[in-house]
């Protein structure tokens, strides 16, 4: 009977190992490493078998997927964590939207490791802390990824940049300005801290584009024209809508039309309407702003938008910044 019961004892720690890879295959989008099926009761002689029946395909070294064609994003990034475990996605790749060049992936410093293609590795102080390894692929957690990112838009001088990842990260939901700025507190080295403060500040306070920033700072703060609420709620087209800066005295509303935004004849028609229902219905006047107005000319903009809201009540002064005298000049 011992000899019989040999045969199903090797049969149950087969099936059971292997189920438990299948497990794996399915969690992880198809990428499982060699590490991964030695922990669960395998064996290298079952790695070759698989490879031999195709049912894993090469990778990279002690990484393998489960067919033969080529990746997906997501199978690119499980299989560059394996490659590097223990190590999670960093940088721009754990940001929405993730560039399909590339992987970044971040690991604990002081390792010796390979260089793989088309995998950045980025030696992360603190790695235990930042990394979400419980995550499905394992990732840096996002604000911390994000601050990566802009201290290097910032050290490229790059701010538009900068600013547009953030106001894009943040419009996704995932996080605030107030969480990174949070976060950011409890970093010691950071580039540009100052600027980046300043940005996440503005973005807390509305401020939800790069050229929404240039309006802020360009012409309402650089001429001292009345601070605009942003963002704010509006119902007059009959659904909910935003206006992004709005002078409440004197029932001026700016929007700051991005030009890729706003080409399309149905997109011209939507903006037509909301300012024919804002004026119709609760008489507020709107002006819209390009970006050539406000990075091309806003000493200019800030002279007009000054003389419509004194028009229309407000009692204060545009004042000068360095570069105003020869578009006053021009304005006159």
């Amino acid at each position: 009977m011992a000899a019989g019961s040999f045969p199903v004892t090797l049969t149950r720690v087969t099936r059971w190992h292997l189920k438990h890879v299948d497990h794996l295959l399915w969690a992880q989008d198809g990428v499982i490493s060699r590490r991964q099926v030695l922990d669960a009761g395998g064996s290298d002689f079952d790695i070759a078998r698989m490879l031999r029946r195709r049912e894993l395909t090469d990778v990279h070294r002690g990484v393998y997927v489960s067919h033969s064609g080529q990746l997906t994003l997501r199978q690119r990034h499980w299989a560059a964590v394996l490659a590097f475990w223990p190590s999670a996605l960093a940088h721009v790749s754990a940001l929405p939207d993730p560039p399909a060049t590339v992987v970044h992936v971040a690991v604990g410093p002081g390792r010796n490791l390979r260089p793989l293609p088309r995998i950045v590795l980025h030696r992360t102080p603190d790695f235990e802390l930042r990394a979400e390894l419980d995550r499905s692929p394992p990732v840096i957690r996002l604000e911390h990824a994000l601050i990566d990112v802009v201290c290097g838009d910032l050290r490229a001088k790059d701010v538009a940049a900068a600013y547009a990842v953030q106001a894009q990260v943040c419009a996704s939901r995932r996080t605030t300005p107030q969480r990174i700025l949070q976060v950011l507190a409890t970093r010691q080295r950071v580039c540009g801290r100052r600027t980046l403060e300043a940005m996440l500040a503005d973005l807390r306070d509305g401020a939800c584009s790069v050229l929404e920033r240039g309006y802020l700072h360009r012409v309402e703060r650089a001429h001292g024209l009345p601070r605009g609420e942003r963002q704010t709620r509006s119902t007059a087209t009959g659904r909910l809508t935003y206006q992004d800066v709005y002078y409440r005295g004197q029932g001026v509303v700016v929007e700051l039309d991005g030009r890729a935004f706003h080409d399309a004849p149905r997109d011209r028609d939507r903006d037509a309407l909301r300012d024919l229902a804002e004026l119709s219905r609760s008489d507020l006047l709107t002006t819209r702003v390009t970006y050539g107005l406000v990075f091309g000319d806003a000493c200019r903009t800030a002279v007009l938008i000054g003389d419509l809201l004194r028009r229309r009540g407000w009692t204060g002064r545009t004042r000068t910044c360095p570069t105003c005298r020869p578009a006053l000049a021009l304005t006159g």
